[in-house]
């Protein structure tokens, strides 16, 4: 019973490997036309290329948002392990992380990230 359902299932799936592999190559385009593979830019001709390179400024605004967002991930168990732990010994573990980020802010801070000019 089990054997019969597996050697179904592994048919169907070569069958439709099979099909897509098929529709793969019977499908593509010899000739490409310029028009259509130019982007669309609502009617008018793109004048420069679209890679163009962007402020590193976004991308260190990123990486500041990446970095303080992960704080979400650990103080988000903190109430529990409040309960579950010794309380001066919890104190101690958030003041350790709180800390820490008041440190990376200064830092960013102090280096002019943060800034927008």
């Amino acid at each position: 019973m089990v054997l019969s359902v597996l050697l179904e299932l592994i048919m169907i799936s070569f069958v439709m490997m099979m099909n897509s592999l098929l529709n793969f190559f019977f499908s593509k385009k010899i000739q490409f036309k310029r028009e259509k593979m130019t982007p669309f830019e609502c009617g008018f001709e793109p004048k420069k290329m679209f890679r163009s390179s962007f402020s590193l400024r976004f991308f260190y605004i990123l990486l500041i948002f990446l970095i303080f967002d992960v704080e979400i991930v650990i103080i988000l168990p903190m109430p529990y392990c409040m309960f579950n732990m010794n309380f001066f010994l919890w104190v101690l573990m958030f003041t350790i992380f709180l800390l820490i980020l008041i440190f990376g802010l200064i830092m960013e801070w102090s280096m002019g990230s943060i800034s927008w000019s």
